[in-house]
């Protein structure tokens, strides 16, 4: 990115950016474009623990607001975007009352990624893989780095892909080809996915972020009014879908953290083993 202002306690105009661990803040473009970078200092490829998630709810509810800016980039730092759920977390929320805090959470982030009238590019440059996929999936326009895996593998530690996956990933790609990606959990390269219309761009690493900021300058050189209501009218028929789905996919994902499939695969991906599972 060309020479930015970062954002201290506040930035003008907007949210309070005081309080995150995991989010770093840069305005652009004369305070018209924000740059948030996911950045987990203790993961190297940002896994989602309780600390980024509740920044990632947080962000998105601030952002529901935000009627001066023109553009926003989402991405991640160093290489990678998000790489899901961290294992470490899981066993911590196989409580009732916790999965209970959690699915609120999980269901605001959503909806309010959903709101969020300021359009967003995400640039990935590093695994987008389980809610992190979900993530840039949910954005407006996706560019990858060449190279990048992006893929919703929530059957292969036993969960449903109940955080917006079950609903994303058919309503792009038809509901054959999504079950075949989510029921199996294997990654799509960025070069596939732009194929099958997952991202609209796959660009050399080093090219990554002066193309996503080129897209949201294109964005952002449109009336914002114009912008911003086209953007609302197509979520629309996004939030419909998950309306009609999101509850089910999500109650079935907090279900499945109960279960004994779920804690074996956690346990064997710790272990470094083959799981053994029951069906139970």
């Amino acid at each position: 990115f060309p020479a930015t202002r970062h954002a201290d306690d506040r930035l003008p105009h907007m949210i309070d950016t005081a309080g995150y661990s995991t989010l770093h803040f840069d305005l652009l473009d004369d305070d018209t474009i924000l740059r948030i970078t996911i950045d987990r200092p203790d993961s190297a490829v940002n896994a989602v623990d309780e600390a980024l998630h509740h920044d990632l709810t947080r962000v998105f509810g601030a952002l529901r607001t935000e009627r001066e800016l023109c553009a926003i980039v989402l991405t991640g730092s160093g290489g990678a975007f998000s790489a899901g759920g961290d294992f470490d977390w899981f066993p911590t929320l196989r409580t009732p009352e916790r999965l209970a805090a959690l699915r609120v959470d999980a269901k605001t982030m959503i909806w309010d990624l959903l709101d969020i009238e300021v359009p967003i590019v995400a640039a990935i440059g590093g695994p987008a893989i389980g809610l992190g996929a979900s993530i840039a999936l949910l954005c407006d326009v996706i560019v990858a780095a060449e190279g990048v895996r992006i893929a919703d593998p929530h059957v292969k530690v036993g969960l449903v892909a109940g955080d917006g996956g079950a609903v994303i990933w058919p309503l792009v790609l038809g509901p054959a080809l999504a079950k075949e990606y989510l029921l199996t959990g294997k990654p799509l390269l960025a070069e596939d996915a732009a194929r099958l219309g997952l991202v609209n761009h796959v660009v050399p690493v080093g090219e990554l972020a002066a193309t996503a900021l080129d897209l949201a300058r294109q964005i952002a050189a449109n009336p914002p009014l114009a912008v911003r209501y086209t953007k609302a009218a197509v979520n629309k028929g996004i939030r419909e879908r998950m309306e009609t789905l999101f509850d089910y996919a999500s109650a079935l994902e907090l279900s499945t953290f109960l279960s004994d499939d779920h804690a074996e695969a956690v346990a064997a991906a710790v272990e470094r083993r083959p799981p053994h599972f029951t069906g139970h």
